[in-house]
């Protein structure tokens, strides 16, 4: 059972009380006070831009970090909020900005802020990261649009009740003999499915906190939360599916971030903190996903860096551990990859940690794949209350004479760490992120040799090395008009002529630590430049001089 499916099973919830959620994750407000913040005091280095608003009125935020021509430096962007109940990715993505910013008083970080920009955009979804603080409060994901989701010319007509009057949307179990879901015989707060194949048989019907409104089956299926900016993405777009919106692309939030992004032509890198990952467990070539017209696997020489870049990361991370993901359509990252041409990069930050039996308890290993019991064992032995709700018989209006209850763990402890622990994961995903700054392509001209070939001819011979750790573009990428390819121009004077050798040319990726060696035949006299250079490399240009 996959950690998504087990976040189904357990129910929607907010934490209450002295529970370990408590809330210090930062409001709209909040954060947007700590984001002009940064820039009103660093404004040398930080530079701030409100791209768009959402449709509920709230500022998308740019920030930008870097020192000199931010423009012609290889960038990397950091993009956090892709889901709005992931609280921890915008903190992650903010907390980096504020870190990398405090270390600027350093030698390494002035030096590594010199040659390479950094954009921040900390928060795509701050309409449904608030219903977090809201007084209904739910995992939420979709902005504020108004949607048709069930598609039955009625638009928010069936969201979510409280049925208990705790504030919180949980789940709710109906003992039926139809159900497909039996409790979990290694922790009865738990359901997990029925596998007939064993001779296991469901008890419960399992539901969304709520009352079926417009009485069509279904519970909760077109509430508030519109479209979702993590399935609105152009790569795999999920027509028709719930939050995907009428048509990819069509939120404010969305254009204006990829808008912005095929501005920046410097960008190499993007780093989502979001759902899927591919930094702990990196991709695995598939043939078969480059073979289609539209390419749905990553190139080999990309999933070398791939796994060079999770090797970084799960060493400055100490990570371990990692639940399976799969990515869904129209996401952020995988847009990233396939349709923006960048290395992409995504981590949720953090996982609930495989917890150990209590040998004092007389606990036993746990055998069936669940999310609820590794989590319920963790937060015990942290000594965190509050994030389960037990089930509680309740009276439905859909569902009389059977016995219904409400109950279940709440998803934002699955997804969300304790605050407490926040400023460290902080720390150690701004040490990697600075890691891979400095793994970026740079450019370099080396063995550059002369040599006369007759009579005003001058044989030129020079190597375009990259000595960045990462290739100075994806394979992906070079089918993309919007991913710059290193340009190489003879620029000679109005009495030379290049007789041999291309005097503009362009050149496909060069790999990590690789070079290419270019030649020509030059006729002439007196000195002529060599430049090299992409947005994504830096550029070098040398003087030379004709014999």
């Amino acid at each position: 059972m996959t950690l998504k499916f087990n976040l189904f099973t357990l129910g929607i919830g907010i934490c209450m009380g002295s529970s370990a959620l408590a809330q210090d994750y930062s409001t709209y407000s909040q954060f947007n006070q700590r984001v002009t913040s940064l820039a009103a005091a660093n404004s040398s280095m930080v530079n701030i831009q409100s791209l768009t608003k959402t449709t509920g009125g709230k500022d998308i935020w740019m920030i930008t970090i870097g020192t000199g021509n931010t423009g012609q430096k290889p960038g990397i962007a950091i993009v956090g909020g892709v889901e709005g109940s992931h609280l921890l990715g915008a903190e992650l993505a903010l907390g980096f900005a504020e870190k990398l910013v405090k270390g600027a008083a350093t030698d390494s970080i002035r030096a590594l802020l010199a040659k390479t920009t950094f954009y921040v955009f900390p928060n795509m979804s701050p309409d449904a990261g608030e219903q977090y603080f809201a007084k209904l409060r739910y995992a939420r994901n979709g902005n504020a649009r108004s949607t048709d989701d069930d598609r039955d010319g009625k638009v928010n007509e069936d969201g979510f009740e409280d049925l208990d009057g705790d504030g919180r949307i949980t789940w709710m179990r109906v003992e039926d003999p139809t159900g497909k879901y039996r409790v979990n015989p290694e922790d009865p707060r738990s359901l997990v499915l029925a596998n007939p194949a064993k001779g296991e048989t469901g008890k419960y019907l399992l539901f969304s906190e709520g009352i079926d409104n417009d009485k069509d089956g279904q519970f909760n299926e077109d509430g508030e939360g519109g479209i979702q900016f993590n399935k609105n993405m152009s790569f795999n777009y999920p027509n028709f599916q719930p939050g995907a919106g009428e048509f990819a692309v069509s939120e404010n939030e969305n254009r204006a971030l990829l808008d912005r992004l095929f501005e920046l032509s410097n960008v190499f890198a993007v780093v989502t903190f979001g759902p899927n990952n591919n930094l702990s467990a990196p991709v695995v070539f598939s043939p078969a996903g480059i073979s289609k017209r539209i390419i749905t696997g990553y190139f080999e020489p990309d999933t070398k860096i791939n796994a060079l870049v999770s090797d970084v990361y799960n060493k400055q991370t100490g990570s371990r551990d990692a639940p399976k993901t799969s990515p869904g359509g129209g996401d952020f990252s995988q847009w990233a990859y396939f349709h923006y041409g960048r290395f992409s990069f995504s981590t949720p930050g953090w996982w609930v940690p495989k917890s150990k039996p209590d040998t004092t308890a007389k606990e036993k290993p746990l055998l069936i794949e669940d999310a609820v019991p590794n989590y319920l064992r963790w937060a015990k032995s942290q000594g965190i209350t509050g994030t389960y709700k037990e089930w509680t018989k309740i009276n439905h209006p859909d569902f009389p004479g059977k016995v219904v209850e409400v109950g279940g763990i709440d998803p934002f402890a699955l997804i969300n760490p304790p605050y407490k622990l926040v400023d460290g994961l902080v720390t150690k995903h701004t040490g990697f992120l600075v890691a891979l700054a400095k793994m970026a392509p740079q450019l370099d001209i080396v063995n550059i040799e002369t040599e006369k070939a007759g009579d005003n001819l001058t044989r030129i011979t020079l190597t375009v090395m990259n000595k960045g750790a990462i290739a100075s573009q994806t394979k992906v990428g070079e089918r993309s008009y919007w991913v710059k390819k290193i340009a190489v121009k003879v620029i000679t004077t109005n009495s030379q002529n290049v007789v041999s050798g291309r005097k503009n040319q362009v050149l496909d990726a060069i790999e990590g630590y690789g070079n290419q060696t270019l030649s020509w035949l030059v006729q002439g006299s007196g000195n002529l430049s060599i430049e090299a250079g992409s947005p994504t490399t830096g550029s070098k240009k040398i003087e030379i001089t004709l014999k």
